[in-house]
């Protein structure tokens, strides 16, 4: 009789990671939406100092995804995030209060610190709860937060700006994060063996499963060895092109579409909801068939490189068709979210697992660090030039950077394990 896996991992894990990383992403993008509504006029910010304040929550991202990912991997994923809901959306929530830019630029690096273990403690968490035949819809479930965040969070914020004003914003949406603290306590286990809705053979199938992969995959004996392999390295300089892109767009294309039209924050709610709406159903397709085909970077590097060649669609249309433009601007948003589920798949499928958190959290912070590059010269191009086309041709370059960093990655070829099938149909 064949092993199975229990499926009910999905219904019960997914929706708790997708809330939790949805409401990460909330409190790190809205500050685009007060960008475009009139916090920088409130507050006297000049449009250089408004792309460093963008931008300088990825600093404090950048510095505390070891430190994180190490107390994850080696003590509690639960009661990591546990704290770091809390802290966040207080944070989130005092941005609503600010009088000066000293202030704001303090909480702005706060939130980047206390965010900074979110991304690679869940991945760590769902190493430990999902297989190598899974880990890439896993993985895109809990991406999913970032674009389906920004989706309905454009639409929100936008109403609620409109409504009440950018500071109102903050206030309300910083509190789910911390009311959410609450019942991520009572829902989460760290592992399956402490889950009470598993039953013993569902936990023993699984754990053999975990432990089977690993028998594929090479020994790495520690954190240091681990960093200097050419794969890692490879990976945090494609990982930091690749995220300039990313974030340049996320945290500034509410400002480039009322640059490019004379609308409304509702209106323009609306137009930046629509490229991760695309994005949501790109990443759901890719990351099925990444599991299918267990090929990884064929579902990376094409993509990011479709996202480039938007973005200089972009530049060439320039201001002469606004429509045509904006066209392109959702293309790139989905091409370079598609990828997500599979390149987070590569590192756990190529080290085992007592460095693989860590290699995820430098690879992370390395993206952080693009992150905080992007957003900050993007900003910046904007505003010296008066015009977003600059900002598409040093975000296109970016991913075609990341492009051919990913082509040259070689993936180790370790033993193929067969997958043990689940007990019932799953998404």
């Amino acid at each position: 009789m064949k092993t199975t896996l229990a499926a009910k991992r999905w219904w019960y894990i997914m929706p708790i990671v997708f809330i939790t990383y949805s409401l990460a992403y909330l409190d790190r993008a809205n500050f685009s939406f007060a960008s475009a509504a009139g916090i920088n006029e409130d507050l006297g910010i000049t449009k250089g100092v408004s792309s460093l304040l963008g931008a300088l929550f990825f600093l404090g991202y950048f510095f505390f995804q070891i430190p994180g990912a190490l107390y994850a991997e080696r003590r509690s994923v639960k009661k990591l995030i546990f704290w770091c809901l809390i802290l966040w959306g207080g944070c989130a929530t005092l941005t609503g209060i600010v009088s000066n830019i000293p202030a704001l630029a303090a909480i702005r690096f706060m939130l980047g610190v206390v965010e900074a273990a979110v991304m690679p403690a869940m991945l760590i968490y769902i190493s430990n709860w999902f297989t190598q035949s899974e880990r890439s819809r896993a993985n895109t479930f809990l991406i999913l937060g970032n674009p389906v965040t920004v989706l309905w969070m454009s639409v929100v914020s936008g109403y609620l700006i409109e409504s009440y004003g950018w500071r109102e914003m903050f206030i309300i949406e910083g509190f789910p994060a911390v009311i959410w603290a609450v019942a991520w306590w009572f829902m989460v286990s760290d592992k399956p063996a402490q889950a009470g809705w598993l039953s013993e053979a569902e936990k023993a199938a699984l754990q053999a499963q975990l432990e089977k992969e690993q028998q594929g995959i090479k020994a790495v004996r520690n954190y240091r060895e681990a960093f200097k392999s050419r794969n890692v390295i490879l990976l945090c300089a494609q990982y930091f092109a690749w995220s300039i892109g990313v974030y340049g767009f996320v945290l500034w294309l509410p400002s480039i579409l009322r640059g490019g039209m004379e609308m409304g924050m509702v209106q323009a709610g609306w137009l930046s909801a629509v490229p991760y709406l695309a994005a949501t159903v790109t990443m759901l397709i890719v990351s099925w068939l990444s599991d299918k085909t267990r090929n990884r970077k064929l579902f990376v590097w094409p993509l990011l490189l479709i996202g480039a060649l938007a973005f200089i669609g972009s530049f060439l249309v320039g201001t002469s068709n606004f429509w045509f433009s904006y066209t392109l601007l959702v293309i790139a948003g989905a091409a370079m979210y598609a990828p997500y589920g599979p390149f987070f798949a590569i590192i756990p499928e190529m080290l085992p697992r007592n460095v693989a958190g860590g290699a995820m959290a430098l690879i992370n912070s390395m993206g952080a660090l693009g992150s905080f590059v992007g957003s900050w010269l993007v900003g910046y191009l904007n505003g010296a030039t008066g015009s977003p086309s600059a900002s598409y041709i040093f975000m296109a370059a970016a991913l075609l950077a990341s492009v051919g960093l990913t082509i040259i990655v070689k993936p180790t070829h370790n033993t193929r394990v067969a997958p043990v099938q689940p007990d019932a149909r799953h998404a």
